[in-house]
């Protein structure tokens, strides 16, 4: 089996001291941003690679001291009650919390060593596709009016990561040319770029990202294993999605070939969940022959307190029907009038009321008697008790032999003559014959399929069949066919002298097995054995047997279920189905509900825009100018995922004109690449010329960006 054992998480890294800031002191040297859904990267142009955290804080009492404190990335995750109150600047793709914005900050700030009152560096900042004006305007004033910034400059990930992957010639103009995919945590881009400028009016973006994916799995897992014994986590579901998720070239092919369950088993990844083994405590045979004769000598006096108990209750009813017979004599002896006073006296409203209670007594005692005969079994020993119990076994055995033989000889003639009404039946019409026993065999099969249903249903509460269930049971308690005061006094309880009561409590007794179940199993082997010897069209594959073998293999396959006593098999979760179902998400959105344009649509709609010389060189690696041009990108997390290329290539395709040709390639560095491309820009005489400067935000507002090649083209554009 292939196993992979859940990793077990790594503790939080310790932080580091605050970079030396001397160095980029009056330098002006620019500071580069990618604020990012899940990661924060931050650093100066200078540097080789960025500096990295997750992009969420905390605000929260410390237990102990009870004193406020902030924290941000993986810091978070040092207590529990800092996991439940972590927050991030983002809300889906719309960037909405601008106070956890303004942490992050200060925390990049911090650790760059910037220990001036202002931060005198111009700022190259991230942006989404498309990105609200009002998002913009509220980040321009943070860093404006809190950091006083000198300029701020905003652009696209996507973009500046084919900038980086389309490096230009030193003191070359960018001038690539391509189809930028871009995958985001909430969502995934397409924009295309002609002569090194992303062309924003035809660029697209659909509402599925690596969040919603790894939520999809994390759904597809829980619906799968609602009973699982460890809850599976958010992180998990993220960590299963990029290590055994894929793309599928053919997605439909993917599943047809999963029918088999030897191929659902090839496809079967297994993760490992962590599970503690239960302590026994082996016990010797001298320490279990010591607890049984304790328990026996324990049930003994419990018996003889019982007998004791019982003995003393019958002397004294015995007593009071004597005293309350001896009443009743003495009835002639008295007037009528010292009569009623005496019984009033006794407790007693009338006579009649005597006579219940002396009727009772009588009862009450033959009763104790008769248990009292019985439990004088307790008193013989091992053998006598063998013997009588053989006694009535034999008395017994002999009356149901008796019966069954008389029961057994009716069957055989009633039996026999059915057999000679069907054979008469089949000769004269053997068609007709076959076609009403294939019809019987599917009316058995069905009413299995039903009680199945059923059954399965009876296991969510919220079910029709389950609430019908506690329905029954509402009823039977609340049932006023014997009125409580009758049963008290003796009243006979009628419940099941109707054959509807025992419908009833079939009905609700799940776990009891079905008489009916068995017979309609019987019958159905009956009715397949007389097709399989008498039609030769009914082959060994129709019959219930086989079809429900290949069914349960299959569902073997999917879901393996191991015995209860296997601890570590059931802390496993066994991905098949899911690991291609989950990254179709990106190409079909609806198969998790969500109301969008796969991106495969979305990609031929943005390259139906353009001229067919234009789609060339966005799709042809080949395209002149070749020096300059890479052509489709993927980038982003989630362009790691084993089978995007090819299943890029077999969607756009059968839309191109054959004699195209496609080039598709993956960043260099999916994750970090878009922000080395913000860094190398940065550092050429180009950057001073497309950002936003403090005097011009305070003439115009933040939400006014300049209009250049890697930033979004909008109504807030400076001209």
């Amino acid at each position: 089996m292939n196993i992979t054992r859940l990793p077990t998480p790594s503790p939080p890294s310790i932080p580091t001291h605050p970079d030396n800031y001397d160095v980029h002191r009056d330098e002006h040297t620019p500071l580069i941003i990618d604020n990012g859904s899940t990661t924060f990267r931050w650093g100066f142009a200078t540097a080789s690679a960025p500096q990295t955290a997750p992009n969420v804080i905390a605000k929260y009492k410390e237990r102990k001291t009870n004193k406020p404190l902030l924290l941000f990335g993986e810091g978070v995750d040092l207590d529990s009650g800092a996991k439940a109150q972590a927050r991030t600047p983002w809300e889906g793709d719309v960037l909405l919390n601008f106070d956890a914005l303004e942490n992050a900050l200060d925390y990049a700030f911090v650790n760059l060593g910037v220990d001036t009152s202002t931060v005198d560096h111009p700022v190259l900042m991230t942006e989404r596709l498309a990105s609200p004006l009002h998002s913009r305007s509220l980040t321009s004033e943070l860093l404006f009016e809190l950091y006083s910034v000198p300029s701020l400059t905003y652009c696209v990930d996507g973009v500046m990561s084919f900038y980086e992957n389309n490096k230009p010639a030193p003191q070359s103009p960018f001038a690539g040319d391509g189809l930028v995919i871009s995958f985001n945590t909430a969502s995934t881009s397409v924009i295309p770029v002609l002569d090194g400028k992303g062309i924003m009016s035809h660029a697209k973006r659909i509402p599925w990202g690596g969040s919603q994916a790894s939520d999809y799995l994390l759904k597809l897992v829980q619906l799968k294993y609602s009973n699982f014994s460890t809850r599976v986590t958010a992180p998990q579901s993220n960590w299963m999605l990029h290590n055994f998720c894929e793309f599928a070239t053919d997605y439909a092919a993917i599943l047809r070939s999963l029918k088999d369950p030897l191929e659902m088993r090839a496809a079967d990844r297994i993760v490992q969940f962590p599970y503690v083994l239960p302590i026994y405590e082996e016990k010797t045979e001298e320490e279990l022959t010591r607890i049984a004769e304790k328990r026996k000598e324990q049930g003994k006096k419990l018996q003889e307190l019982a007998a004791r108990t019982r003995m003393e209750k019958l002397v004294q009813k015995e007593n009071d029907l004597r005293d309350l017979l001896e009443l009743r004599e003495s009835r002639n002896e008295r007037s009528k009038r010292d009569w009623i006073i005496k019984l009033q006296e006794e407790g007693f409203d009338d006579e009649s009321g005597l006579d219940e209670t002396i009727k009772k007594l009588e009862s009450d005692l033959k009763k104790a008697r008769k248990k009292e005969a019985e439990g004088e079994d307790n008193m013989l020993d091992e053998e006598g008790l063998k013997e009588k119990k053989k006694q009535k076994l034999m008395k017994a055995g002999f009356e149901a032999r008796a019966r069954a033989k008389r029961e057994k000889e009716r069957e055989k003639a009633e039996k026999e003559r059915e057999e000679k009404e069907e054979e008469e039946e089949r000769e004269m019409d053997l068609d007709g014959w076959s076609k009403k026993m294939r019809q019987e065999q599917q009316t058995l099969i069905d009413k299995i399929k039903d009680r199945a249903r059923r059954k399965a249903a009876l296991g969510d509460r919220k079910s029709a069949a389950a609430q019908a269930r506690m329905k029954s049971i509402a009823n039977l308690a609340n049932d006023d066919r014997l009125p409580k005061t009758k049963r008290k006094g003796g009243g006979e309880d009628m419940f099941g002298a109707d054959d509807a009561d025992w419908a009833i409590y079939r009905k609700i007794n799940t776990t009891a097995p079905s008489s009916d179940e068995e017979e309609d199993l019987n019958q159905l082997a009956i009715v397949e054995s007389k097709l399989l010897s008498y039609d030769p069209t009914f082959s060994q594959t129709e019959t219930h047997a086989s079809i429900t073998s290949q069914r349960s293999a299959l569902i073997s396959a999917f879901r393996p279920i191991y015995d209860e006593g296997n601890i570590e098999g059931n802390a496993r979760i066994h991905l098949n189905v899911e690991r291609w179902k989950v990254c179709e998400g990106w190409f079909s959105p609806s198969i998790a509900g969500v109301d969008s344009a796969g991106l495969g649509e979305v990609a031929q709609n943005v390259l139906s825009r353009f001229s067919d010389s234009d789609k060339r060189r966005l799709v042809n690696a080949s395209a002149p100018p070749a020096s300059a041009s890479i052509n489709i990108l993927l980038t982003g997390a989630p362009a790691k995922l084993h089978g995007l290329v090819p299943r890029i290539h077999s969607t756009l395709r059968p839309n191109l004109p054959t004699e195209m040709q496609i080039g598709i390639v993956q960043a260099k560095d999916p994750m970090l690449d878009a922000w080395k491309g913000m860094a190398r820009f940065a550092l050429t005489e180009e950057f001073a010329k497309v950002g936003v400067t403090r005097q011009e935000y305070e003439e115009q507002g933040g939400e006014r960006v300049r209009k250049w090649w890697g930033g979004n083209w909008n109504g807030g554009s400076i001209l």
